[in-house]
């Protein structure tokens, strides 16, 4: 890493620009982290045309452990399985990383929580893959691989079953569901056991958090969002979805609204559904925690 790119590490915002990409093109490692739940390969995606010089990061492979009724469907992967799999891709501990998607940065919040949590530099391309005017190329990209050590996952950036259930009974936890209205509401549950949600969580769907052209909304509308959900900056907050992906971008969201750092629930819906013993409300209401 040279002098320069040392320096922009130590400063990289949460949210940058394409045209800030442009001009940092050659210092930063760009990840292309497309995913679909339809089944469509962001792999693919990739390479029939991504951002010059980006690495294209598998969710399923690279961002999670093997999904089970257990730990749910995107589970957190174990820390030497990610420092492998950044050693794989070319991604050192110091490298400045931006990522993308072409969902309003829903899927690539994940690696950029992942690894913020750690420590690392690392920021969202606002507006992702749509918002480049530049040329784009096509094939695969492979960078020299890199030494990463394994760092544990800092627990007070998580939080299990036990303790969202916990926190919501005793009232001093805000839980955030970060999923569509209508899986909320438990009307379609197209991929977990039960249709619901968490008695006593609040939804602020992500797909709220960005305009019609997935460009982040400013501060102050973001602010106004989440506090309608009570986040107000003073109460912890935790954050699900379905499987842990997407709700990243509500934590990255309310960082970006200036209301602190969120904790994120890995196992999100996809456990919470899986365990007879939790309990599940339906419709537009939190309901009352048990």
């Amino acid at each position: 890493m040279t002098l320069r790119s040392a320096a922009m590490a130590a400063t990289l915002p949460l949210l940058v620009d394409a045209a800030w990409l442009a001009d940092h093109l050659d210092e930063v490692v760009v990840a292309d982290v497309r995913w679909y739940l339809d089944g469509r390969s962001g792999r693919d995606a990739h390479a029939a045309g991504h951002i010059p010089g980006a690495v294209f990061v598998d969710v399923d492979t690279d961002l999670t452990a093997p999904p089970s009724a257990a730990d749910g469907r995107h589970p957190l992967p174990s820390p030497e399985a990610f420092a492998a799999s950044l050693g794989r891709l070319g991604i050192g501990p110091s490298d400045p990383v931006v990522a993308y998607d072409d969902a309003g940065g829903a899927m690539a919040a994940r690696l950029v929580w992942m690894l913020r949590v750690l420590g690392r530099p690392a920021a969202l391309l606002d507006g992702g893959i749509g918002a480049w005017d530049g040329p784009l190329e096509a094939g695969a990209v492979d960078r020299a691989p890199a030494e990463v050590a394994p760092e544990p996952w800092p627990t007070d950036s998580l939080l299990d079953a036990d303790a969202v259930a916990a926190g919501l009974r005793s009232g001093r936890l805000v839980v955030i569901d970060a999923r569509a209205a209508e899986r909320y509401r438990g009307e379609v549950e197209p991929v977990d056991p039960q249709a619901g949600h968490i008695p006593g969580a609040v939804n602020v769907p992500h797909t709220g958090n960005v305009d019609a052209d997935g460009r982040f909304l400013g501060p102050d509308a973001l602010r106004a969002r989440f506090a309608e959900a009570s986040v107000d900056g003073l109460r912890d907050v935790a954050v699900y979805c379905g499987s842990g992906v997407t709700a990243c971008h509500d934590v990255l969201a309310i960082e970006l609204a200036g209301l602190g750092r969120a904790r994120l629930y890995p196992g999100s819906w996809s456990q919470w559904s899986s365990d007879p013993r939790r309990p599940v409300a339906t419709g537009d209401r939190p309901g009352e925690p048990a």
